[in-house]
């Protein structure tokens, strides 16, 4: 999508989106389809750089949270129907999420996990190492005790769908400012009255943010505590190999963290590095990935060597219990947040979208959120982390 085409910036909006990932693509999609018209999105760079920009994202429903089940189910329906609706190839491809497990404490979790998933739908189930090894024949059965495995899940493009999502919301008259950093919020008594951009004041009914690991800086202009922090992740691609891989699961080493699956004419890899510090630096450091072969020489020996051609450094955004950050505020109530995904906002983004969609026409959202309030670490109530987190 060219960027200079959505320069200009209006002085008014019923509705102006903080940020141009695939949440505020989302949004702004579900927004233009439910009718609302006057509405703008602003991103400081082009459309889907910060953590969406990730060359492939996965899409699962598998989680411990019954709400991220749901997120995650909903979303990999929409994500289905995405050539129909808005209208676009996103490249999806349906290989399944394989959890390898290697101690009895994790099987015994994941088997309550695949319980309540089944209950909501998924089609989950646990299976032995050698199904394990016939899904994914990268895999040793060395100290392997069982896996999780569920077909739906799989994986696409994060950058063909923010486009896919943006340029049906512009079709529908939504304004795209890129290029547009925001550098203030005006309030007035319990409401945001203006959003203060490089390219002028926006005047406006409603903000949503969606600013990624930005968010905490958005809330701090309007006096709203997001507690979310951006730590980096690194992942690599292999040279292109010959034979070429087996198609195989998402599949993931869940004690270490690292992952892999099929990517063009290769493999990516993937791991979260333990020592990483919270910051914005997105600098690729190759020295990274002796973390993951030092994983893979023992859960998966002939990925240990392949020869990696390129890699790629993005952000989570954290929040401490893993879960997201969606509502209204309890201080400013034309102030929307969706923020903190903690590595699962790519795969619960077309859910999201609706859920803003709801609240802000004031209607039920399809499941109660409130439990995603970012007042929970405030009031003391009761959080629940979740345990599935890559």
């Amino acid at each position: 999508m060219s960027s200079s085409a959505f320069r200009t910036v209006p002085t008014s909006a019923d509705v102006v989106i903080i940020g141009g990932g695939v949440m505020g693509a989302s949004i702004a999609f579900h927004l233009a389809e439910a009718g609302v018209r006057d509405i703008v999105v602003v991103e400081r760079d082009d459309l889907g750089r910060g953590s969406s920009g990730k060359p492939i994202g996965g899409i699962r429903a598998q989680f411990s949270d019954p709400l991220n089940i749901e997120l995650g189910n909903r979303s990999l329906r929409a994500y289905q129907e995405f050539p129909h609706r808005p209208g676009a190839d996103i490249k999806l491809d349906t290989v399944g999420y394989l959890f390898l497990l290697t101690s009895e404490q994790q099987a015994a979790a994941f088997e309550t996990s695949v319980a309540i998933q089944n209950g909501l739908g998924v089609p989950s189930r646990m299976i032995g190492p050698e199904e394990a090894q016939k899904l994914c024949p990268y895999v040793s059965t060395d100290g392997l005790v069982v896996a999780a495995y569920s077909p739906a899940d799989g994986h696409c493009r994060p950058g063909l769908v923010v486009n896919g999502y943006a340029q049906a919301a512009a079709r529908a008259g939504v304004t795209i400012a890129t290029h547009t950093a925001v550098t203030g919020l005006d309030t007035a008594g319990d409401q945001v009255v203006g959003v203060r951009t490089s390219q002028g004041r926006i005047a406006c009914g409603t903000v949503v943010c969606a600013a990624g690991a930005w968010s905490g800086r958005i809330g701090a202009m309007a006096g709203v505590h997001l507690p979310v922090r951006p730590v980096r992740r690194q992942l690599a691609f292999t040279e292109p190999l010959t034979p070429p891989a087996p198609r195989i699961p998402f599949t993931i080493d869940f004690s270490s963290s690292a992952y892999f699956h099929n990517s063009d004419d290769g493999l990516l890899f993937g791991l979260a590095d333990p020592g990483e510090k919270d910051g914005f630096d997105t600098t690729w450091t190759p020295e990274w990935l002796e973390l993951f072969r030092t994983v893979a020489r023992e859960r998966a020996p002939a990925l240990a060597d392949m020869r990696t051609v390129d890699g790629w450094a993005g952000l989570y955004e954290i929040t401490p219990d893993h879960n997201a950050l969606i509502g209204r505020s309890g201080e400013l109530s034309n102030f929307l947040y969706v923020a903190g995904f903690s590595g699962h906002g790519f795969l619960q983004a077309p859910a999201v979208g609706e859920v803003v969609r709801d609240l802000y026409l004031e209607r039920e959202p399809f499941t109660d959120i409130s439990p995603l309030s970012a007042d929970r670490f405030r009031h003391g109530a009761e959080i629940r982390p979740e345990a599935h987190v890559v």
